[in-house]
C-alpha cells in the first residue's frame, strides 16, 4: 500500500487522465526547500503533469523538516502532492543527460538554485534551450539573476528581512521577529507560478520572442513588491516604518483583541463605514457621527481612545459572541485561529480547506490526515489532490520508460551505478 491508499499504478495512471486546466503541460521542477515546490505545486493541483527531480538516497530535505515521526514530513506531503518524484543525481555527466533528456519533452523548467550552479551542470538557460527552443525557464533564486548581489546565497528570511518586512513585524520595544510562516518563499513560488502561466499564456498566443521565456523571481523582490507604499511614504514623507505590533501604521481601529473566554478577535474597523458600525456597537454613537473621524488620518491621531474603546466591548464577550455581533454588523472581523480552531471550523470544511486523506504516517496503516485544499477555486474546473508527497524515487522507473524510452537494462544500470 502507498501513502495515499492508492497504488503506485493508480497514481501514474491519475497523470495522464486526472484531467485539469492544466492537463498536457509537462513541468520539470528542479527545486528544493519551499519556493520552486511551492511554485510547481500550484500548477499541478490544476492537472499539469511535474517531475521532480531529486538526489538519490537524500532526496528534498524538506522530507525531513518538522518530522516528528515516520520517513517523510507533512511540510513535504504537503508541497510535493500531485507530483511524481525521480531521482537523479545532476552532479553527473549521465545525469544531466538525463534532465536535459526531460527537459525535452518538457514546457516548464522551474529551479531554486543559486545563479551559476545550473550553468556549472551544463543546465543553464543556453544548455536547455539547446534541447528545446519552446523551453519556458522559470528561475527562483534569493537576489534574481542579475545585480551586484546575484552570486549570494538567499533564503526566504533573509529576504524578508532585506525587503523591509523584518523590521516591521513585532512590537516597538523588542527585537524584530519573523513571520511565523515562510511568507518570502511562498510569495516567491506564487510570481514564479504566475510566471509560467503567463509564459505559457504568451505562447499560445504567438507573443514571445527567444528574449522573453525566462521569468527571473527575486525572494526579495516578491516580499518587497507586498510592502505598500514603503519606499513612496520614506521618501514623500521622510516616514521609516517601525514595528507597531498587532496593528499597522494608521489603520485605524484595527488589530487583535482580548475576550471574555481568553481568546482574540481580529477587527478591521478601519474603513470609514466598518468604523461608524463598531462605533454603535460599541455604543458611541457619538463617535460614528463625528464628520472628523470619517478621515483615516485623524482616527490614527486617537488610536489609543479607539483602541481602548473596542477592547472594553471585546472584553464583555466571548469570541464567537464578539465575531457573530460584529459580523451581524458588517464589521470585518473573525478569531484569531490556532490549528485546534481552523481543524474544528465549519467553513474551512465547507470550502474544502481540510481535505482528509490517508496517509501512511509511520509503517503500513493509513490514518486520515487533513491537508489544505485548492486554492485558489475555480467553480467548474476545481484542481484537486491526486495523492500527497510520493516516497523518494518513486517514480523514477515510469519516467525514464515512458517519458525517455529506456529500456531495463540502462535503468538497471544506471541505478547500480547511483546515477538515479
Amino acid at each position: 500500500m502507498t501513502d495515499t491508499g492508492q497504488d503506485a499504478g493508480t497514481q501514474d495512471e491519475e497523470v495522464s487522465t486526472g484531467g485539469g486546466l492544466l492537463e498536457g503541460v509537462r513541468v520539470l521542477e528542479l527545486g528544493n526547500f519551499i519556493a520552486a515546490p511551492f511554485a510547481t505545486r500550484l500548477l499541478a493541483d490544476f492537472g499539469a503533469e511535474v517531475i521532480k527531480i531529486e538526489a538519490p538516497n537524500t532526496g528534498d530535505e524538506l522530507r525531513n523538516w518538522r518530522r516528528q515521526r515516520g520517513e517523510v514530513s507533512m511540510m513535504f506531503r504537503t508541497l510535493a502532492r500531485n507530483k511524481r518524484s525521480v531521482t537523479v543525481d545532476l552532479r553527473t555527466d549521465e545525469g544531466q543527460d538525463l534532465a536535459r533528456g526531460l527537459v525535452a519533452e518538457s514546457d516548464v523548467v522551474i529551479e531554486n538554485f543559486r545563479p551559476g550552479t545550473l550553468e556549472r551542470w551544463h543546465l543553464g538557460e543556453n544548455d536547455l534551450k539547446a534541447v528545446n527552443d519552446e523551453i519556458i525557464v522559470v528561475r527562483i533564486s534569493g537576489y534574481g539573476q542579475t545585480g551586484p548581489y546575484r552570486d549570494r546565497a538567499g533564503f526566504g528570511g533573509v529576504a524578508e528581512a532585506f525587503a523591509g518586512l523584518r523590521h516591521v513585524t513585532g512590537h516597538a520595544d523588542r527585537p524584530a521577529v519573523r513571520p511565523a510562516a515562510p511568507i518570502g518563499d511562498a510569495m516567491a513560488g506564487l510570481y514564479g507560478a504566475l510566471g509560467a502561466v503567463i509564459q505559457l499564456f504568451a505562447r499560445e498566443r504567438g507573443n514571445r520572442t527567444e528574449q522573453t521565456r525566462v521569468v527571473d523571481v527575486a525572494l526579495y523582490e516578491a516580499v518587497y513588491s507586498a510592502m505598500e507604499s514603503l519606499i513612496p511614504d520614506y521618501d514623500a514623507y521622510g516616514m521609516v516604518r517601525q514595528r507597531s505590533g498587532a496593528n499597522l501604521p494608521g489603520v485605524v481601529p484595527s488589530g487583535s483583541y482580548p475576550t471574555a473566554d481568553g481568546q482574540s478577535v481580529m477587527i478591521a474597523g478601519n474603513a470609514a463605514k466598518p468604523f461608524r458600525q463598531l462605533m454603535r456597537l460599541c455604543g458611541r454613537a457619538d463617535l460614528a457621527e463625528d464628520p472628523e473621524l470619517a478621515d483615516g488620518s485623524a482616527r490614527s491621531r486617537r488610536e489609543d481612545e479607539l483602541d481602548e474603546i473596542v477592547r472594553t466591548w471585546t472584553l464583555e464577550r466571548t469570541v464567537v459572541e464578539a465575531v457573530d455581533e460584529l459580523a451581524a454588523a458588517g464589521v470585518p472581523a473573525g478569531p484569531v485561529y490556532d490549528a485546534s480552531g481552523i481543524a474544528a471550523d465549519e467553513h474551512f470544511a465547507a470550502r474544502g480547506m481540510l481535505e482528509s486523506i490517508d496517509v501512511a504516517v509511520e509503517g503500513d496503516e493509513t490514518e486520515p490526515i487533513r491537508f489544505p485544499g485548492v486554492v485558489p477555486r475555480i467553480p467548474g474546473a476545481e484542481g484537486r489532490i491526486r495523492w500527497v508527497g510520493p516516497r523518494l524515487g518513486e517514480h523514477t522507473d515510469a519516467v525514464l520508460t515512458d517519458v525517455l524510452g529506456l529500456d531495463a537494462k540502462t535503468r538497471t544500470d544506471l541505478a547500480d551505478r547511483g546515477v538515479v
